[in-house]
């Protein structure tokens, strides 16, 4: 029996589902994260948060005493409500430095969501064909790095596109009948021009291929064939959606000793409520996995676990996707041609419940 419960063990560590030994101490998350992009219209509408002791505080000044070091920024390139173009990215950027804060910019190259289910192209660059958007990306991204460089905030890292499982700027730079050479000149752009304006910014190409092996070497063969340098693989993991923590160390331990680079969870977040805040549905109503249900404990454990699989798995960071979006966000909605009066469909997978209170057991973990 007592053989049989070490076996158990191993396999619990091995997956995330218990601390690692301590002879596996130096397995070590450095990019501690949370993707905070609503947080700066939230702190201009005046929405409060409140720390475990129930006292009002900073909600960056809150997630950096729960572990987080590092801050994560979408960038749209004109959406409607201004939320976030480059120039909300520039003034947010000097307060995420200014808390000590490092800086990952994600470039979206639209005006609203890009995702694996849609990666339309923003407005202005529309009718352009390949060759003008590999120019488009390069300026755009190098023009948005030296911007932030010259005012004293250079980005540690970028992403060049968001989940892009299928390619970006479709229907130009979609991969279609495993055809990667459009896609490939696009993220050359973007890495060159990262490159070009600070060569220590490190470039990470980042896809939802958590759930499958299969897929993500498919798309990072793909690139690797094509020529494309990057330097952290990232990658989305939501449990609802991707499958088990074994699966997620499996995929995690292929990528990093495949592609020879580090390894992030780019987004991850779960439930701490099924009920709703507003009239927007929530993009989860529930989730159970690995018997963790929903509830503010759950959460808690469930972010827990998937530092764990990471950090045993050999990553090096792991993001909460939007920690501070909480409650009916009156104004701050989902839909950036609507924000002023369209819902929140993640006010259910803040780490700051309905009243602005953070949970108090998340904690990011080295």
């Amino acid at each position: 029996m007592k053989l049989r419960i070490l076996a158990v063990a191993a396999v619990l560590v091995a997956v995330g589902l218990a601390a690692p030994p301590t002879a596996n101490a130096a397995n070590t998350l450095s990019m501690l994260g949370a993707d905070v992009s609503t947080l700066q219209r939230s702190t201009e509408l005046g929405q409060k948060y409140y720390n475990a002791a129930g006292t009002q505080q900073d909600a960056l000044d809150i997630l950096k005493a729960d572990g987080v070091n590092y801050v994560r920024l979408r960038v749209w390139n004109n959406p409607a409500s201004g939320y976030n173009n480059a120039a909300k990215v520039l003034a947010y950027a000097k307060t995420v430095k200014a808390k000590g804060l490092k800086l990952l910019v994600d470039f979206h190259y639209s005006d609203t969501w890009a995702d694996p289910g849609k990666q339309g192209k923003p407005a202005a660059w529309a009718s352009h064909g390949i060759a003008q958007l590999q120019t488009d990306v390069y300026d755009y991204t190098y023009n948005l790095c030296t911007s932030l460089k010259a005012q004293g905030t250079t980005p540690d890292s970028v992403q060049i596109g968001n989940e892009i499982n299928v390619g970006m700027l479709w229907n130009d730079g979609k991969v279609v009948n495993n055809d990667f050479t459009n896609l490939s000149l696009l993220l050359k752009a973007g890495y060159n021009a990262t490159k070009a304006c600070n060569s220590s910014t490190q470039v990470i190409i980042h896809t939802a291929d958590a759930d499958s092996d299969t897929n993500a070497r498919w798309f990072y063969d793909g690139i690797k064939a094509k020529g494309v340098n990057w330097d952290i693989t990232g990658l989305s993991y939501y449990c609802m959606w991707h499958g088990t923590l074994a699966n997620l160390y499996n995929v995690i331990t292929d990528v990093r000793t495949r592609y020879g680079k580090p390894v992030v969870i780019a987004e991850t977040a779960f439930p701490f409520t099924a009920s709703n805040a507003d009239s927007t549905a929530n993009s989860v109503t529930s989730a159970t996995c690995e018997g963790i249900t929903t509830s503010s404990a759950g959460q808690a454990t469930e972010f827990s676990y998937v530092q764990n699989t990471a950090r045993n798995a050999g990553a090096i960071g792991v993001f909460y996707w939007e920690p501070t979006w909480y409650g009916a966000s009156p104004g701050n909605g989902w839909d950036p041609a609507n924000i002023a009066t369209s819902g929140n469909g993640w006010d259910n997978m803040a780490v700051f419940n309905w009243t602005g209170q953070v949970n108090p057991a998340i904690k990011w973990t080295p």
